[in-house]
């Protein structure tokens, strides 16, 4: 390139800047180039307002107001906080129970728990609330639910102390008196012992339905959160006794009934036709017989919680409890084996122990039987044995009644609505010292928009 073209200037490109009498002196603000005029007497061109431009280029946009420059940034401050006006969103406020959320989607209300005032949520209740709530229910009441179950197995256990003890004193004795006996006085023992049995199981099975019935009380009131003691659990139930014993006499009548006409039917088959007959006609009818019983005994197993809450006589009663477990039958079947067995395993394992340690303080103590400090020490471990044996036995009849109590609350909860009724009673506060479900009535739900609650088969 010649030097002549090395002094054009290319059309678009600033020329090298020019040496004015000015150069190299500082300026002064005033003196600072116009917008349009570059320093050195260029033309650059400003991009628009809001366009970034990459630093170190002519024609990148001026930092705008209140925003720092390049290389300028303000440290983090934290996030922003929701301000009105500000263009964030405010935290959203719950509604109350059962209203929509602001902003859902056509009006719907999103699911919101029920309340839990007490041992159980206002709901349907699932089978690890039922024995939960069962465990608390005790807990909460312990004079009235365990000392109902104490007195309800009263009498077995005084059977079961007197029998012991009689054996571990007189077994020697009684051994040659049977050597000794005629037939005749083998038989009068054997039918007094036996009518005594009869007796004291008759009078354990009265106590024990009145008890019972008594003893949904105290779970009913526990749903919100009301405290019971033996006294008032008595004095709110005690006018249902009469229908209690008149529930527990037709269901013993009943079950008498049943087996005597498997009885009938078995020395029928016996004596109709030969023996091998016989047993082949009578082994499925056992199996049938004991499967209709199982049926029939959970469909009136809540019979004794609806004649208390309900106030129902005991036919009545019956009815109400067919209708309530109808197409909840299985599901009630169900939980109520897993309590049974559940109750035998915690009773075995804490007897089993005591039986052995018995049966050798026993044999140590008093191995021939006798009188003397021998036989005494023999009976007071069998006293103790008894006495521990009912203890264990209460509390396992505490904890099944109060599952068929909640069994009963929730029924009436999928049937009846209850659970509206009972959060009702909890807002009003209405009826602080009676039975929460007494005096509302079987029927559909007087709170569900659409019925009481599904049953779950």
């Amino acid at each position: 390139m010649s030097e002549q073209d090395s002094g054009r200037q290319e059309p678009g490109v600033p020329g090298p800047p020019s040496h004015g009498p000015d150069e190299g002196r500082p300026r002064t603000p005033d003196q600072a180039p116009a917008q349009g005029g570059g320093p050195w007497g260029g033309t650059p061109t400003w991009a628009p307002p809001g366009q970034w431009a990459p630093p170190g280029q002519w024609g990148g946009a001026a930092p705008q107001a209140g925003y720092p420059g390049y290389g300028r940034q303000q440290p983090w401050m934290g996030p922003p906080t929701a301000q009105p006006g500000n263009g964030y969103p405010q935290p959203q406020q719950v509604p109350p129970y059962g209203q929509p959320y602001p902003g859902s989607r056509y009006g719907q209300p999103r699911y919101v728990a029920p309340p839990k005032p007490g041992i159980i949520p206002l709901r349907p209740l699932m089978f690890g609330e039922i024995l939960d709530g069962s465990f608390q229910a005790i807990r909460r009441n312990p004079q009235a639910m365990l000392g109902a179950a104490l007195l309800a197995q009263s009498l077995s256990a005084i059977v079961a102390a007197v029998v012991t003890a009689m054996t571990a004193v007189s077994s020697g004795s009684i051994e040659d008196w049977v050597d000794s006996a005629s037939p005749a006085d083998l038989a009068a023992m054997g039918f007094g012992f036996f009518g005594a049995l009869t007796a004291a199981g008759i009078l354990t099975m009265f106590l024990s339905a009145v008890l019972q019935g008594a003893m949904v009380v105290p779970v009913a009131r526990s749903i919100l959160n009301r405290r019971t003691g033996f006294r008032r659990m008595w004095s709110l139930s005690k006018s249902r006794a009469g229908a209690l014993i008149g529930l527990a006499a037709l269901l013993m009548a009943a079950a008498l009934l049943a087996f005597l006409l498997l009885a009938g039917a078995a020395v029928a088959l016996a004596a109709g036709t030969d023996r091998s007959s016989g047993l082949l006609f009578l082994i499925p009818l056992i199996p049938a017989f004991f499967a209709v019983f199982v049926w029939i005994a959970i469909k009136v197993m809540v019979a004794p919680a609806a004649v208390v809450i309900e106030e129902l006589g005991p036919v009545a009663a019956l009815r109400r409890s067919w209708q309530l477990t109808r197409s909840n039958w299985w599901r009630i079947l169900g939980i109520t084996l897993v309590v049974s067995i559940l109750v035998g395993v915690i009773s075995q394992v804490v007897m089993i122990p005591v039986s052995l340690l018995t049966g050798f303080l026993t044999s140590v103590a008093s191995p021939n039987g006798g009188s003397g400090p021998d036989a005494g020490a023999a009976v007071a471990v069998g006293v103790a044995t008894a006495v521990l044996g009912g203890v264990v036995g209460a509390l396992g009849y505490a904890f099944q009644t109060c599952v068929m109590a909640l069994l009963y609350m929730d029924l009436r909860m999928r049937k009846d609505g209850l659970d509206i009724t009972l959060l009702r009673l909890l807002e009003s506060g209405a009826d602080p010292d009676g039975v929460p479900g007494r005096n509302t009535g079987p029927g559909p739900a007087q709170g569900h928009a659409g019925g009481a609650w599904p049953d779950v088969r």
